[in-house]
C-alpha cells in the first residue's frame, strides 16, 4: 500500500516538472518577443492584455517573495532597467492601484509582512 502514494508523488512530481518546463518556455517566449519588439521599435507588438497579464503575475510573485523573505529580493538584475523605465512603471502601477504619493510614502519604509 505504501507504493501507491509514492507512485502518486512521482506522478505529481513529473507533472510539476513538465508544468515548470512549459512555464519556462512561455517565459522565454514572452521575453524574446518583448526584446524583439523593442529592438524593432514596435512595443505595440506586445498586446496590452498580454503585458497586463505578465506584469500582474510578476507583481504578485514579487510581492509574495518580499513578504516572505524581506526587501532583499531584487525585482530585476542590476543595470537591466533604466531609472526612467522604473519610474514610469512604478507610476503606472500606483495609478492603477488608485494610490497617491502619501500612500506610497507610508508603504515605502514599511517592514515586510505588515499589512
Amino acid at each position: 500500500m505504501a507504493k501507491v502514494p509514492q507512485r502518486k508523488a512521482a506522478t505529481r512530481a513529473g507533472r510539476s516538472g513538465r508544468a515548470a518546463a512549459r512555464h519556462s518556455a512561455k517565459h522565454a517566449d514572452f521575453c524574446a518577443a518583448a526584446r524583439d519588439a523593442l529592438k524593432r521599435g514596435e512595443p505595440d507588438a506586445i498586446t496590452d492584455k498580454m503585458l497586463q497579464r505578465v506584469l500582474a503575475a510578476a507583481t504578485k510573485v514579487y510581492a509574495a517573495k518580499v513578504e516572505r523573505r524581506g526587501h532583499d529580493v531584487s525585482p530585476f538584475p542590476q543595470n537591466t532597467v533604466t531609472a526612467t523605465e522604473s519610474v514610469v512603471t512604478a507610476c503606472g502601477m500606483i495609478r492603477a492601484a488608485d494610490l497617491n504619493m502619501f500612500d506610497v510614502a507610508i508603504w515605502f519604509h514599511r517592514p515586510p509582512g505588515i499589512e
